[in-house]
C-alpha cells in the first residue's frame, strides 16, 4: 500500500460517517438502483387502486363512452407493467430489453387511458346541454387520475435514468473502518510448514 492509500485511511475518506441503517440502505440501492423507479410504480398502482371506487361511481354517473374499458385497461396494465418491470431486471445479469420495451409500451396505453377517462369526465362536466352535477367522487377520480398520470411519468423518467443515478450512487463511499485492519501489512507470514 502506497503512502498516499495510508494517508486517504487516516483521513478516513471513502468511509461513510452516518447511521449504520443508512449505511446499509445506501448499499442496497447501489446494488439495485432499479429499486427507486419500481418503487414508484408500486406507489402508482397504490394511488389507482384506492381511487378505484371513486372511479366505478365516476363511470356510473357519467355512462361516457369507453369508460369502463379504460378503466378496466388501466387496472389491469398497471399490475402487468409491474410485473414486466421486475422481469426488466433479473439479478446479476444484463436488462431485459424486450421486457423493458414491453413495460413502457404499457406505461404509455396507461398514461393514454387515464387522459381519455379524464378529457370524457371534462365534456361531460362542461357540455352546454344537459350538463353533469359536479359530485366529490368525480372530482377525487379526476384528481386521482391526474396524480396517477404524474407518477408514471415520474417513474418512467427514472427508469430511463437508472444508469445515471447508478454512476452517482456509486460514488456515494460506503466504507467501514474495521479495527485492526491497519496492521494488515505489518503482518509477515513465516515459512515454518
Amino acid at each position: 500500500m502506497g503512502k498516499s492509500a495510508k494517508e486517504n485511511k487516516k483521513k478516513g475518506s471513502g468511509i461513510f460517517k452516518g447511521p449504520e441503517f443508512l449505511r446499509k440502505f445506501i448499499v442496497s440501492l447501489k446494488r439495485r438502483p432499479q429499486n427507486i423507479p419500481f418503487l414508484i410504480f408500486i406507489i402508482a398502482f397504490c394511488v389507482y387502486s384506492l381511487g378505484l371506487t371513486n372511479v366505478s361511481n365516476t363511470t356510473a354517473r357519467i355512462l361516457g363512452r369507453n369508460m369502463g374499458l379504460y378503466g378496466f385497461i388501466t387496472m389491469l396494465f398497471s399490475i402487468l407493467l409491474i410485473v414486466c418491470f421486475m422481469n426488466s431486471f433479473p439479478r446479476r445479469k444484463k436488462p431485459n430489453y424486450p421486457m423493458l420495451i414491453l413495460m413502457f409500451a404499457m406505461t404509455a396505453v396507461v398514461f393514454f387511458c387515464d387522459f381519455k377517462y379524464r378529457e370524457i369526465v371534462k365534456t361531460a362536466l362542461t357540455r352546454s346541454e344537459n350538463p353533469v352535477k359536479l359530485e366529490v367522487y368525480i372530482a377525487k377520480a379526476y384528481n386521482m387520475l391526474y396524480t396517477h398520470e404524474i407518477l408514471l411519468i415520474i417513474a418512467s423518467v427514472l427508469t430511463l435514468l437508472i444508469p445515471v443515478y447508478k454512476k452517482l450512487l456509486n460514488m456515494i463511499p460506503t466504507g467501514v473502518v474495521i479495527e485492526g485492519n491497519d496492521q494488515m501489512g505489518e503482518i509477515e507470514l513465516s515459512d515454518d510448514q
